[in-house]
């Protein structure tokens, strides 16, 4: 039954420009990192002796923001499309689970925000490549800055899916996104629980497997939650 939910939900937003966000993502974090070794080079270069580390640490100090916003505008539109077609009373119509629909929408933006961490990590180091930083290229942390912020923010895919389905106008889903971006740029001044800071990896214990474990065991229970209230919600 899922497999089928995810097949006609991929059918659904093929022409809604859903990819097209998925990719901008890490397009324009890596385009700020092109803009600023552009401009001061030299300057950045003599920062550090570590040259791949201390342009991963630029690259990843966009990252987190890019997540939230993205997974925002992304869980948004996943049910401003259901809003619009009428989408949601046809769904229910169909001998199928409240819940299945519901885990189906959590699936398809979870993946959109993978191809988008991938795609982070291969224009990272092809642009880190044309820098010429050297060729011990740090895979290690290369791969850890693009997929455990990603990790640790599904804990918000399932926080703003649940807004965004259950609001009746989507500018409260995108106003409190836009409150989640902002607090992520203080996080370092935020406790460890607030669950926005989770994505940037900062923590007391300078552990970022304790904010991986903290997104994703918070998005289990966030998913639980957000299908539970689904399906007992009459469905305009």
């Amino acid at each position: 039954m899922i497999t089928q939910l995810l097949r006609a939900e991929w059918l659904k937003i093929k022409r809604k420009g859903l990819w097209f966000l998925a990719l901008l993502g890490p397009i324009g974090v890596v385009a700020l990192q092109m803009v600023n070794y552009g401009v001061r080079k030299d300057y950045l270069l003599a920062q550090s002796d570590d040259d791949w580390g201390y342009y991963l640490s630029n690259v990843g100090g966009f990252t987190p923001m890019a997540l939230i916003l993205g997974l925002v505008i992304l869980t948004s539109l996943m049910a401003s499309i259901e809003n619009e077609s009428n989408g949601w009373k046809q769904w229910i119509a169909l001998p199928i689970s409240k819940m299945s629909v519901y885990a189906s929408k959590f699936i398809i933006v979870a993946v959109l925000l993978f191809v988008s961490s991938c795609v982070l990590t291969i224009l990272t180091l092809l642009y880190g490549r044309t820098l010429e930083l050297g060729e011990n290229i740090p895979w290690l942390q290369l791969l850890m800055n693009s997929f455990y912020p990603y990790l640790a923010s599904l804990a918000l895919v399932g926080l703003h899916l649940w807004i965004a389905i259950i609001s009746q106008h989507q500018g409260v889903t995108i106003t409190i996104g836009i409150m989640g971006v902002i607090i992520c740029m203080m996080s370092y001044y935020l406790p460890d629980w607030v669950i926005w800071k989770w994505p940037t990896l900062m923590n007391d214990w300078n552990n970022p497997l304790i904010n991986v474990a903290l997104g994703v065991g918070a998005a289990i229970i966030l998913l639980v939650i957000g299908m539970w209230d689904f399906n007992r919600r009459d469905v305009a």
